[in-house]
């Protein structure tokens, strides 16, 4: 039995050629239609992001799940978000998307969800579809009960309930510059311009690196990374542009820039999009990770929410969501998640939320977050590759443990002082730890404190 390497905490990435192949995708189709197959009336949706050997693998995939007696329900070219909507949309037992988000080019994966959306992990089944996969302990093949295979579109009905989340009669004239990093997101911006052209909604696309083509040839679509966000700020600066939204490759993350093209960290618009919620449903409860958190529990508390702390990552967050029936979850990275959106991350509804703010209030972006921004000034997330990382973030434990005033293990090492905070964890996806720092109203504390942890945590 040959160990797979390419399976993560909560989903598939490996490397082309030796830890991801379409026959490994075969039998990873294999048995996640195992393991959601109830009888012959059993269906799955299956989509792919454009990297040139994710129709391969979706092939491959969809081979495996249909031998397992499970139907396909083919969308094609989609982001994650379309997998999710569709499976709860259309009521079937399961999605598979594969995609590699922003990960580098040699390196492709899969993303799974069960019935209802709900997401599958190690604890629930993700497991059990490993050790399927790796031992081929497959059920026999019956050709008479081998699953149909079906292409289809639910585009418009997903478009539709995107464009529920905003009263587009109230949208005011706004230029909006969009990139969708030559991934998956531009054929969605096409059919909402195409909707607000329809009903003279007076907001206009600029589009950058807007067609899909799998050689990534502006780079691959990570916002997070510094040098990946010039293309969209020098575009909103030469159209005069009112904001910026770029999307990573698969779309379930969206970055905002305001109107001077500078980048907003996704910190600052987990407040304002919880705010938002909460005009509307006093007293819900909001979900947030424990990176970056000043800023969120305050905004949610003044709003009249309560604000309810869960570990970083998006199965987690997703089931502290339907266990406290949180309207919001939003994660510092850009994974903002919605009751409404059966407890997904979208990378859509965000924008659309923040243009009808946006409208609403006669405001810019930079005037909606410059406050905070002030109030929190942020490290935003600096990743290290370390050699012991385990035995690094005990030391920063340490160092800090006999004057910080509380201490929180809710994910990795957070530590709070008086004024000034961070969080401490090991990546559940890469081989490094992560670090961020916030201080109250004093960015020269923030920048010191962040200097200090980092030279701490490189000598060790």
């Amino acid at each position: 039995m040959k160990h797979l390497s390419c399976f993560k905490a909560y989903d598939v990435r490996g490397k082309l050629g030796s830890e991801l192949t379409d026959e490994i995708a075969y039998r990873i189709g294999r048995s996640f239609g195992q393991f959601v197959y109830e009888n012959e009336t059993t269906r799955a949706v299956v989509g792919c992001d454009p990297r040139l050997s994710s129709e391969s693998l979706k092939q491959a995939a969809t081979n495996g799940l249909r031998d397992a007696g499970v139907s396909v329900l083919d969308i094609g070219l989609t982001g994650t978000e379309e997998i999710y909507f569709a499976t709860k949309h259309l009521g079937v037992a399961g999605g598979l998307e594969i995609t590699a988000s922003h990960n580098p080019i040699d390196y492709n994966g899969m993303k799974f969800v069960l019935a209802d959306s709900k997401p599958i992990t190690r604890s629930n089944g993700l497991d059990e579809v490993q050790r399927v996969a790796e031992e081929q302990d497959f059920s026999p093949v019956s050709p008479e009960l081998r699953g149909e295979f079906h292409t289809i579109s639910i585009l418009s009905d997903y478009v539709d309930h995107l464009l529920s989340y905003v009263v587009l009669d109230e949208l005011k004239p706004l230029k909006l510059v969009v990139n969708a990093g030559n991934g998956a997101a531009g054929h969605v911006i096409d059919a909402i311009e195409e909707i607000f052209s329809q009903r003279n909604i007076p907001v206009e696309f600029i589009k950058v690196h807007h067609e899909p083509d799998g050689t990534f040839p502006n780079g691959i679509p990570n916002p997070l990374i510094s040098e990946r966000r010039k293309d969209t700020a020098d575009a909103v600066i030469a159209h005069t542009a009112d904001l910026g939204i770029a999307w990573d490759g698969d779309f379930d993350r969206c970055f905002f820039f305001d109107h001077t093209g500078q980048f907003i960290e996704g910190y600052y618009i987990v407040g304002m999009l919880a705010e938002a919620f909460l005009q509307k449903e006093s007293g819900a409860k909001i979900i947030h990770d424990p990176r970056l958190t000043w800023n969120t529990v305050e905004v949610v508390q003044a709003a009249g929410g309560i604000p309810v702390q869960s570990k970083t990552g998006h199965a987690f967050i997703k089931e502290r969501m339907r266990e406290e029936d949180a309207v919001y979850g939003g994660e510092m990275s850009a994974h903002h998640y919605f009751r409404d959106f059966a407890y997904c991350d979208s990378g859509m509804i965000p924008w659309l939320l923040v243009i009808g703010l946006l409208s609403q209030k006669g405001t810019t972006l930079k005037q909606e977050v410059e406050d905070r921004i002030r109030a929190y000034p942020s490290s935003g997330e600096i990743n290290l590759k370390l050699e012991n990382p385990a035995e690094a973030i005990e030391c920063v434990r340490l160092t800090y443990n006999q004057i910080a005033r509380d201490f929180d293990a809710t994910d990795g090492v957070s530590m709070e002082f008086d004024a000034w905070r961070f969080n401490l964890r090991s990546s559940n996806t890469e081989p490094v730890v992560r670090l961020n720092v916030e201080s109250k109203g004093n960015e020269l504390l923030m920048q010191q404190k962040t200097e200090e942890l980092l030279s701490l945590l490189q000598s060790v």
